[in-house]
This record gives C-alpha cells, sequence and structure tokens, in this order.
C-alpha cells in the first residue's frame, strides 16, 4: 500500500489495458494514489518461463488482482471494490464497459462521489467513436502528424508520444484530478471522457494559431521548428553522433555563428530563401568535430547557442545533470525515469517493480477489505485467479 506522495489516500481501480491508461495509471501511483490494476483472470498468460514483466514499466507502482469479468461474481467483486475508490479508469471503447456491468451509471449508483476516467482514441461520442485505431491514427485526424517531418519527405511518426502518452494518459490524468478537486466542493463524482485526438490537437495549439496568423507555412520541413531552419535541427558530428541546435533568438544565433566558426557574410538568419543553403554551411561546420568535443568547446568560449547533444539512451544516465538531479531510478535491476514533477514537502516515489498479472490477488483484496473465506471461494471458483509464486519470485 503507498503511504508517501501528494495523492496519498486516494485509491484508484484501474481495468487493466494498454499504453495510455496505464501511463495514466502509473502517473498517479507515482504521485501517492493506491492504483489497484484489475487484470484478466483468462484469456491472457498471467505468468511463464519467458514473461519478464519487470519491464512493463508503464504497470510500476501498482498491486494486481486477477478477476474474471466475464463472471457476474467477477462484476460484482470489482462493483464492491468501486464503492471504496476514488477512481475508476477504463480504456475500452465506448459502451464496452455498459455491456460488462461496470458501465459509469452502474458505478455511480455504487459510488456518487466516484471520477469514472474514460480513455479513448476517438471520445464517447460522434461518428467515429465506435472506430479501431491506434496512437498514429489518431495522431493523424488531429493534423499533427501531417506537420511533422522532413521537407519533401512523408510524415514522421513521432514515437507513440503524442497520442498515446501526452495526448491520452497525461491528459487523462490530469482530467481525473480536476475532478477529484471539484468533488471536494461539490462531493459529486463524474465522467472523464479522455480522446487521444482530442488530447493530440491541444498539444498542437500553437500551431493552430501559427498556421492561421501565416507564421507556419506549408509545406512541412520548411519552417523553425519543423526541421527548416538551419539553426534549428539536429546535425551529425565527426563520430557519427548528433548535435542538436536551437538558436532561434538572434543573440543564441550569434553565439552558434561564433562556435562553429561560419564565414563572415552570411544571409540574413531569418531569410527563409536561403535557409537550404545555409543548413549546408552549419552541417559541414558541425561535422569538423566530435558530439562531446563541440560541447567541450561551447563550455571553453563561455557562450550560449542552445546546443545540446543528442543522447542515446544508453547515455541518459551517464550525463552529469541526470546524474545530480536523479532523473532516473533502477528498481529490480531495469533502469528507468524517476517520478515527475517533484514536490518538496510530499516528495513522489515510483513504488514497486511492475506485477506479474494477478501477483497481489489475495493480500491486496485482504487490505482492501474482503475475507479469506470469499477469497479462497472465488479463488476455487476461477473467479479470480493468481500465478505460480516460483514465475513471481525467479
Amino acid at each position: 500500500m503507498r503511504t508517501g506522495g501528494p495523492l496519498a489516500g486516494m485509491k484508484v481501480v484501474e481495468l487493466a489495458g494498454w499504453g495510455p491508461g496505464p501511463f495514466c495509471c502509473m502517473l498517479l501511483a507515482d504521485l501517492g494514489a493506491e492504483v489497484l490494476r484489475i487484470d484478466r483472470a483468462h484469456g491472457a498468460v498471467l505468468s511463464g518461463p519467458n514473461a519478464d514483466f519487470r519491464v512493463e514499466l508503464l504497470h510500476r507502482g501498482r498491486r494486481s488482482v486477477a478477476v474474471d469479468l466475464k463472471d457476474p461474481a467477477g462484476v460484482a467483486l470489482v462493483l464492491e471494490l468501486v464503492e471504496q475508490a476514488d477512481v475508476l479508469t477504463e480504456g475500452f471503447r465506448p459502451g464496452v464497459t455498459e455491456r460488462m456491468g461496470l458501465g459509469p451509471q452502474v458505478c455511480l449508483q455504487r459510488n456518487p462521489g466516484l471520477v469514472y476516467g474514460r480513455m479513448t482514441g476517438y471520445g464517447q461520442s460522434g461518428p467515429m467513436a465506435q472506430e479501431v485505431g491506434h496512437d498514429l491514427n489518431y495522431v493523424a485526424m488531429s493534423g499533427m502528424q501531417s506537420l511533422i517531418g522532413r521537407l519533401d519527405q512523408p510524415p514522421t511518426p513521432p514515437l507513440s508520444l503524442v497520442g498515446d502518452f501526452g495526448g491520452g494518459g497525461m491528459l487523462l490524468a490530469m482530467g481525473v484530478l480536476a475532478a477529484i478537486f471539484e468533488r471536494s466542493r461539490s462531493g459529486r463524482g463524474q465522467v472523464v471522457d479522455a480522446a487521444m485526438v482530442d488530447g493530440a490537437m491541444l498539444l498542437g495549439m500553437p500551431f493552430f494559431g501559427f498556421w492561421q496568423t501565416g507564421t507556419w507555412r506549408a509545406p512541412r520541413g520548411a519552417n523553425i521548428v519543423d526541421s527548416g531552419a538551419p539553426f534549428y535541427d539536429n546535425y551529425e558530428t565527426a563520430d557519427g553522433k548528433w548535435l542538436s541546435c536551437a538558436a532561434i533568438e538572434a543573440h543564441f544565433y550569434r553565439d552558434l555563428v561564433i562556435l562553429l566558426e561560419l564565414p563572415e557574410g552570411l544571409p540574413d538568419q531569418n531569410d527563409r530563401a536561403a535557409w537550404p543553403a545555409l543548413k549546408k554551411v552549419v552541417a559541414d561546420a558541425v561535422r569538423r568535430r566530435t558530439r562531446d568535443e563541440w560541447m567541450a568547446r561551447v563550455a571553453a568560449l563561455g557562450l550560449q547557442p542552445c546546443v545540446s547533444p543528442v543522447l542515446d539512451l544508453d547515455e541518459v544516465g551517464q550525463h552529469e545533470h541526470h546524474v545530480a538531479r536523479q532523473s532516473l531510478v533502477e528498481i529490480d535491476g531495469i533502469v528507468q525515469p524517476a517520478p515527475a514533477p517533484r514536490f518538496d514537502r510530499t516528495p513522489a516515489s515510483p513504488g514497486p517493480r511492475p506485477p506479474v498479472p494477478g501477483e497481489h490477488t489475495r493480500e491486496a483484496l485482504l487490505d482492501w477489505g474482503f475475507t479469506v473465506d470469499r477469497i479462497d471461494t472465488w479463488l476455487s471458483d476461477g473467479v479470480l485467479a493468481q500465478p505460480d509464486p516460483e514465475d513471481v519470485n525467479r
């Protein structure tokens, strides 16, 4: 059970899913909420010789109970948990939890103060609400995908950062916390409808403005922050690594020119017609030294050119800044980002490693007030499941 962090005392029931929902619940757990993950009792591998649940990092910091939600007894069990919870989160298509008997109307009848968080791609309403999709589809529908990529190249998929995590899980976490705050005044829960298309558009808010004022121009890859500008891009260094340059402001750009020892008589920084030729000049200059030599030169000259090393994942934990701030933690042998943001009075902590599905079936339900006899009956009837202890402890 969680005892520290700014959300200590908050109880969350998480209907297990993929991607943005678990990310939301990881954030809540990092901040101290007690999150109980409801995994499937059947139809999924609970454990096994090839399963390494330590790397399911989105699942860290909470316990797992495996429940058969196709069994009415399993649904009834979850509803008893809902009666004690502050929050329930689910990431199914609209109507699925209603058919399961765990929809918002039923849950709010059992607990009027419940915040019911729903995570979907297209939202709970609209003609595309039932459409299937993944992160890339939602980012495409938001308009943001059309802006991401290099000149004369196809749109570049932005990992799962814009849809699943920034526009999805983080948006849901914010919505849940906003509803909890409102409940402190009204005493009433409500449904939070978080859609990744909505969230991705929200992340792109300034670009809607830039587009309508003419600051942002088609095509992609020809603007300041999309790799069009010679002073805002990643450049290969002599050792095959990369240096990021983001010298937008004139004084930073002057330092970049000094750092790279660019020739005199360059065109104006904001002369877009000259950008393609100037990019080649910058690229050729950066290629003269290694990445670390460039960073050493920045320090030696005392410049502020807005350059940084493009760190590989295996380099992040070695960088002096991340070491000083303890930005990475190691849990059960797996290196991962530490909780953020940081709190001076109620520090967050990442909690334990990700659970094996069903690992805490018995102990968690005991802590939530269920009796040994009821738990044993549910286990023998197949309503609950738990993994082999050898698989949990290996």
